[in-house]
């Protein structure tokens, strides 16, 4: 046997060995990017496939918070609360679609990105706010809510990252909430101080931030 050979051969358990590794570390890397509850990827996970589709000009984001979650814990359970959940979680994956993604940002709100290819995001989402408000299956047909939907269509707002997006889809969907209007669209208004997507007032906001938009 040459030389050559019996030094690939002798290489080979350690070639082999670290691709086991990296095949392992990569698993890890994944599940940490997913939230156990739901299997939506988290805020991180989100983030970076969100940011890539961004490159879309078809891109919609759309921010998703479940209406009256505390009144479904407090009255039927956690048990219930994390079923609706998931139920919310699927339904929102399924209609982002492979093209698409769909994250859990924390507690009852979620984020996806939608490719809208048809220009019908409108209708899209008027159908999703529905298929939102359905029961949950296997629960008491009680456990059911409706899901408050703002979005942005990224082409509308070439200058803003995802996070800037993601505030004006925010501020969308608390107006949709307070209006009792189920899905609402961005407007070309003025975006409010928030940071990391989130209105003044909720957790992760500031209210010392200037006003996006506006001259100091």
């Amino acid at each position: 046997m040459s030389t050559l050979a019996t030094v690939l051969l002798s290489a080979l358990p350690l070639a082999v060995g670290w691709a086991v590794h990296v095949w392992w570390l990569r698993g890890c890397l994944n599940t940490a990017r997913r939230d156990p509850l739901t299997g939506l990827r988290t805020r991180d996970g989100f983030t970076r496939r969100a940011t890539a589709l961004l490159k879309d000009p078809r891109a919609v984001v759309v921010l998703a918070d479940v209406d009256r979650f505390k009144h479904i814990n407090d009255t039927f359970g956690h048990a219930a609360g994390d079923a609706l959940l998931k139920a919310t979680a699927d339904r929102l994956a399924h209609h982002a679609g492979p093209a698409g993604v769909a994250g859990r940002l924390g507690g009852d709100e979620f984020a996806a990105v939608l490719i809208d290819g048809h220009g019908t995001a409108a209708d899209l989402l008027a159908v999703l706010h529905g298929v939102l408000a359905r029961p949950v299956d296997g629960q008491d047909p009680a456990v059911r809510t409706t899901v408050s939907l703002g979005w942005v269509r990224a082409a509308d707002f070439p200058a803003d990252d995802l996070s800037g997006l993601l505030r004006r889809a925010d501020e969308a969907m608390y107006a949709a909430k307070q209006g009792r209007a189920g899905t609402r669209r961005a407007g070309l208004g003025r975006l409010l101080a928030t940071v990391t997507g989130r209105r003044a007032g909720r957790s992760g906001a500031r209210t010392d931030a200037p006003v996006a938009g506006v001259a100091a």
